[in-house]
């Protein structure tokens, strides 16, 4: 079957509310043309993010039952941990409430001003954890990723003629750590092959530089490499998660992603002096090494979250959901990139609205409009998110890819969502030349996409 059928039957249902045209106009202008100001329950469809937005399994909600919340040496810790090391294979297992604190804890630690952090493309919160400590985040992804209509298996991948460079450039004294981000979120959810991270390992072991991975979405990459490398058919995903992990020196993980649940992450490394100097941070800023900034009950939930996310029936169908919404809008003419990533659709937005400058916000012009006329709820990945100013020359410098991200939560919407999802993409499409561009009045330094205020600029589009 194409597109497989849910693996699971509903159980429990939450009622959506719906509003009026009138109403979003209203709200949206109130926010600020910002998606992230708006009060959830004013939203149809929320496909802003999948990170901790998932639903969690029957199995999960009993695991909080037996929720340990003693202060310190959690029954539930230890079940974590062991789940952890059975699945990554790392020595040190450091919890933490969500994956940008294990990005903080580890780049608060390795980091000095001008040291260099190559990755395939960090996403926002990783590259701002590392600037925010005067340190470069350079992408290094293969040039086929930057072109959205080129049908590659693993678009992900890291140049590895690019990273060598930087390694000989920069200095491997300069580079910490590398980084590989699975998927790659910013480059359109693409997954990236077994042998490309072999060969970046091989590399980074000549250089003597750790390897660490963002793991969030691993699973979803381990089934891609079955499902399109050579050699990986017949393996498990359990199995390829070990061989890939067993490629690097340590992990971030957001658990709120791959691991089903609704808050979480870790920290898994295997140098003993770097996790002690983690562990003592963490303890300042997060709390006990047994529970970091969790409840017991949490712990338990990502426990379960981690072993049902290798269920190869739940991965089938969660990749081939989001590839229908993708085939979907194809169909449609609808620029997209390709192939279909794991957990979300990207609209090629310079493609979508070609007539609206990058300094306008193509994407943000998307995202509002999906929101205004659908109750839809997605996210830029492009313009605003990642523009910046040169420190040299003042001038703007864009992002390559300009893109509207579509994220699909974990077991959330049936495929009838989808279909409504989809149509009322088309339906803006069909009528984008009547859209207007955006100019900002209100940004922060660091991730001004999330507070930041716009207004159109030729009145209401």
């Amino acid at each position: 079957m194409k597109f497989p059928a849910e693996p699971f039957r509903i159980k429990v249902v939450e009622p959506i509310k719906t509003t009026t045209a009138e109403q979003r106009e209203s709200l949206i202008k109130e926010a600020g043309y910002n998606i992230f100001l708006l009060p959830a329950d004013s939203i149809y469809i929320d496909l802003l993010t999948d990170s901790g937005t998932s639903a969690m399994s029957d199995n999960q909600w009993a695991g909080l039952m037996v929720g340990d919340e003693s202060y310190a040496g959690s029954k539930n810790y230890y079940h974590f941990e062991s789940v952890v090391k059975e699945i990554f294979g790392y020595k040190h297992i450091i919890p933490t409430h969500q994956g940008r604190v294990a990005e903080n804890l580890l780049f608060s630690t390795i980091l000095k001003p001008e040291f260099v952090v190559p990755n395939n493309i960090h996403f926002d919160t990783t590259r701002a954890n590392i600037e925010y400590h005067k340190a470069k985040a350079l992408d290094c992804v293969i040039d086929e990723a930057m072109d959205t209509d080129l049908e590659h298996p693993f678009k992900g991948n890291i140049d590895i003629d690019k990273l060598r460079r930087i390694i000989i450039d920069q200095g491997p004294e300069k580079i910490p750590i590398i980084m590989i981000t699975i998927t790659n979120n910013s480059g359109g959810g693409q997954p990236v092959s077994m042998a490309n991270i072999r060969q970046v390992s091989e590399l980074a072991r000549k250089y003597n530089i750790p390897l660490i991975f963002d793991a969030c979405r691993f699973a979803e990459n381990c089934y891609f490499i079955k499902e399109r490398e050579e050699g990986y058919q017949n393996k498990s995903v359990k199995e390829i998660a070990a061989e890939l992990f067993s490629y690097g020196d340590g992990c971030t993980m957001s658990a709120k992603k791959d691991g089903l649940v609704n808050i979480g992450g870790f920290l898994a490394v295997n140098d003993d002096g770097l996790a002690r100097k983690i562990t003592n941070m963490l303890i300042l800023i997060e709390g006990f090494p047994t529970y970091g900034g969790l409840a017991g009950r949490d712990l338990e939930a990502i426990s379960r979250g981690l072993i049902e996310v290798l269920d190869e029936n739940y991965l089938r169908f969660r990749i081939n959901q989001t590839r229908y919404l993708g085939e979907m809008l194809i169909q449609s003419g609808i620029p997209i990139i390709k192939p279909v990533g794991g957990h979300a659709v990207y609209i090629n937005a310079k493609k979508f609205l070609p007539h609206i400058p990058q300094s306008e916000f193509p994407g943000q012009a998307i995202v509002v409009e999906l929101y205004r006329r659908s109750g839809i709820r997605a996210v830029e990945i492009g313009s605003l998110m990642f523009a910046y100013k040169d420190a040299k020359t003042g001038h703007t410098v864009y992002p390559e890819l300009e893109l509207v991200r579509l994220a699909i939560p974990r077991r959330v919407y049936t495929s009838m969502h989808i279909q409504y999802v989809a149509e009322a993409v088309h339906q803006i499409y069909n009528e984008r030349d009547n859209i207007c561009g955006y100019k900002i009045e209100y940004e922060a330094d660091f991730l001004r996409h999330f507070t930041a205020r716009l207004r159109p600029i030729n009145g209401n589009n």
